[in-house]
Formats: structure tokens, sequence, C-alpha cells
């Protein structure tokens, strides 16, 4: 970051937040690999039972960010929010360590609690560190970013380890020791992760009392509602649709309601930028869900006599993030010295591309299975690699760009309603990854791959032929964001050669 120097206060508050993205991911990327093998090997569940589960707490976890975004700031200040949501997620592992169902439900709703609610608070802490138009936010998200993939590096690769003697007692306590080390971390600085301008910080003692009562009784409820969703996940499924087209309606509302037309054309923007993002998370969300039992029964995961962990395939996705982020950044500074400039549009649509072509290429590798319908480890691989460099290019991006659109009054919301977006995508994913398998025959590749072949050709396609219409309308996003004061306000489009994007 050399643009504008920072402050010896807020370089230490990137740098703690970055560690508490590590601990903090931890412990919800051991459940996101690792639940629909526990419900299916270690609880003997139905493969559509245990994707169904999976779906709906995938699901309810981007979703719970939008409620996130409400109570922080306003019954909660963000840094109490997030250490609750911590505290939730410890009690949450040690109850899914005892290994049955009942505990499977009731561990699942407190983690969610936890985890829903959380990750717009560390979102939102970073942002406080900067004023609305610090050249500087977008590096400290890409890094932030990072730091959550090295959380998930660290997660998936234990995941492995325990999966391989099915230990998950061990494997969920050791999860929730990872949360007891982020409440430390953000306990010791706890001054340095003060609110700045919200709700709260206007409001007097007593009442800041008062929210915060209101504030632990709405989690409360939440945690007994959600054990009781995660039972009715169908319910769930279209409970989460139909308060995800709520949402898309409000926001359209709030840019109504915008008296400074430069104001009101930048929520458009996100609105239009938000739906893309949809397409992009519907097929990244079939990882823990569709893709992994496709991995399980229909790929040849044996390399020189060992049989790799699904949980391990998916760092694939970790490391290219923590190391083609900051190579991404370093390339686009460099186009930019060179006169040229990747717009977010263009990004997003590439995104959509290579997500698109990691699942056109799959019925690829299906085409050329072996005799027994297994498809060759390297298919999977390569998928994994597009899916990934597309992750690069609008999810870090999607965090700083409200920074930059959003008043700061409603960032937390908007914040929410962006992370919200990929629990839609996971309800999403849910149905694809249902109806890409027969149950009855998933244990016979021969049967189940033509299924598969079909599902993910129409999911890459679809991405693809989505990228497409995003390029074609990059002129009028360009029209919706464009600054009325290019001196005094940094262009989102042609951003300073310090920032990454």
């Amino acid at each position: 970051m050399t643009h504008m120097e920072l402050s010896k206060d807020k370089k230490r508050g990137i740098r703690t937040l970055f560690l508490i993205q590590i601990f903090s991911t931890l412990s919800f990327s051991v459940l996101y690999s690792t639940l629909v093998l526990y419900t299916t090997k270690g609880l003997a569940l139905r493969a559509d039972t245990a994707i169904a589960i999976t779906g709906t707490f995938v699901a309810f976890n981007y979703f719970l960010h939008l409620l996130g975004g409400y109570i922080g700031g306003r019954f909660l200040s963000y840094r109490l929010l997030f250490c609750i949501g911590m505290l939730f997620q410890v009690f949450g592992c040690m109850i899914l360590s005892m290994v049955s169902l009942d505990s499977l439900y009731w561990g699942l709703a407190i983690f969610l609690t936890g985890c829903g609610l959380n990750v717009t608070c560390v979102n939102c802490m970073l942002i406080q560190l900067f004023e609305p138009h610090d050249k500087n936010r977008e590096t400290a998200f890409l890094w932030n970013y990072s730091g959550m993939n090295i959380g998930f590096f660290i997660g998936f690769t234990m995941s492995g380890i325990f999966q391989i003697d099915q230990n998950y007692t061990l494997l969920f306590l050791a999860a929730g020791l990872s949360n007891v080390i982020t409440i430390v971390i953000t306990l010791i600085n706890w001054k340095l992760l003060k609110d700045v301008g919200t709700h709260l910080t206007h409001v007097t003692g007593n009442k800041q009392f008062r929210l915060g009562v209101i504030g632990l009784i709405m989690i409360v409820i939440l945690s007994f509602a959600l054990r009781w969703l995660l039972n009715h996940s169908y319910f769930s499924n279209e409970f989460i649709i139909i308060v995800g087209i709520i949402m898309l309606i409000v926001i359209g509302g709030i840019a109504f309601q915008q008296r400074v037309e430069d104001a009101r054309r930048k929520i458009w923007a996100f609105l239009i930028l938000a739906l893309a993002s949809l397409i992009f998370w519907t097929l990244y969300q079939m990882a823990p869900m569709g893709l992994t039992l496709f991995y399980i029964h229909n790929v040849d995961r044996n390399i020189m006599g060992f049989t790799i962990p699904p949980q391990w395939l998916m760092n694939i996705n970790t490391i290219i993030i923590i190391l083609g982020g900051p190579s991404l950044a370093h390339y686009l500074k460099w186009m930019r010295s060179k006169g040229k400039t990747v717009r977010i549009p263009y990004q997003f649509a590439i995104s959509l591309f290579l997500i698109g072509i990691g699942f056109a290429i799959l019925p690829l590798g299906i085409h050329f299975a072996d005799a027994q319908g297994m498809s060759a480890f390297s298919w999977i691989i390569i998928s994994y690699v597009f899916q990934s460099l597309g992750e690069i290019l609008i999810s870090p991006i999607g965090y700083a760009m409200i920074g930059q659109l959003i008043p700061s009054k409603l960032q937390g919301l908007m914040m929410g309603t962006w992370l919200m977006i990929s629990g839609i995508a996971a309800t999403l994913s849910n149905y694809f990854s249902q109806k890409s398998f027969d149950k009855t025959l998933l244990n016979n590749p021969l049967q189940t791959n033509p299924t598969f072949s079909s599902s993910f050709n129409i999911l890459g396609w679809s991405s693809i032929g989505a990228g497409i219409i995003l390029v074609c309308l990059f002129p009028f996003l360009k029209k919706l964001i464009q600054e009325k004061t290019p001196h005094d306000t940094p262009h989102l489009y042609n951003a300073p050669e310090d920032t990454p994007y």
C-alpha cells in the first residue's frame, strides 16, 4: 500500500483482522467440507438427505449475513456481536462432537447462529478502518481474503486427516478451539476494533444497553428458529428464495429513495452486479454438495495407492487464491501502467466465463471415463482451477466495492445483502445437486454419469451465456457508476495504480 501512508493503528487493525479471518474461518471450513461426508458416513444418512442438510446449512450461513448487517451497529457493536457469534460457534462445535442425529441439528443450529452473523461484522470492521474514498481499502480486502483462504486451507487439510479415520469428535473439538483463539485475539485488540459512524455511536449508554438486550434476545430466538428450519429443509429453501426476492425489491426501493442522482445510480449498479454474482455463486456452492458426491463415486481418487480425501481437493481453491490474489493485484497494476484498465464488469464477466468453463469441461472427463465409469482425477483438478481463478475476480472486489458505492449508513445492510446472495445461491445449488444424480444408483458410475454430465453442461453453458450478457451491459454499467467529480472522488473503473482493482 503505497499511495497513502497508513497510520500505525490502521496497520495494526489490518493485521489483527487478517489473523481473525484465519482462525474464524477455520471452523466453518471444517463443516463446509465435511458435513456431507459426516452425515452419510458418520451418521449413515441417505445421500439426498445429506445434501439437503448441507445445502440448508450453507444457504443459511450466507443468508444470515443479512441479519448480521442489521443487528451489527444497531443493537450490538460489530466487535461485540462478533465475539458472541464466536461463542456460539464454540458451543455448536462441542455439541456436534457428540456425534448423534439430535446433536447434529442442535449443533448446526447453534453454530449457524454464530457464523451466520459474524462474517458481516469482520468486513464492516475492516471498512471502518478507512475513510470512504481511501485508496488502500481494496488492497486490504484482498489481503484479508487471502487470510480467509489460509483458514480454509488449514481447515480442509485438518478435515482430510481426520476423515481418513472418520474421527469426527476430535475434528469438531479442534474446530471449536480455533474459535476460542479468535475470541482471545479480538479481546486483546478490543479498542482498535471499535465502531465508527454506526447507529450505536450516536446513542446514550442506557439506550445502548437496552438495544443490546434486544439484540441478545434476537440471537437466542434465532438459534431455536434455526433448529426447526434445519429439520424442514424444503420449507427453508423456499423461505430463503422468497426473502431474497423481497430484498432485491427493497434495494430497488432504496435506490428510488436516494435524493442524490449519483448515489441512486450506484445502487442500481450494485443490484445488477449482485445478480451476476448470484449466477457465479450458484455454481461455486456445488462444491460441498453435488461435486463432492461426484468426486467420491465417479472419480478415480487413487494416486500411487493413496486415496485423496475430498477435503484436500478443495485446497486447490485455497492455494490458488492465496497465491493468485496478490499476483492479480500486481498484474492489474502493470496493465494500468501500460494505459490499459480492466474494468469491474469485465472482471465479473470473466469470472462467469471461468467458472462456466470449469463445469463445462467435466462432461469431457465423463466422456473419457474408464470402463467402470470413473473419470480421471485430472479433470476435476482442472475444473477447480478454473473455479478458483473466477473467485479471485469476483469475491474480494465485491466486498471492497460496497465501501465505494454505498453510503456508510447503508453499508451494513448492503454488505449483508451481498453475502446473502451466496445463501440464495446455495439454495439453488442444493436443487441442482439433487437433480444431478439418482440416489438409488449413486454407487453405479455408469448409471449416474449421464445425469451428472447433463447437469454440468447446463450449469456451465448458462454461466458462459450470463457472462456474455454482462459484457453487453458494460456501457450501461459504466454510465451508472461514473463519478460526477473525478478529481475529488476516485473513479471505480479507473482506480489509481496502487489499488488492486
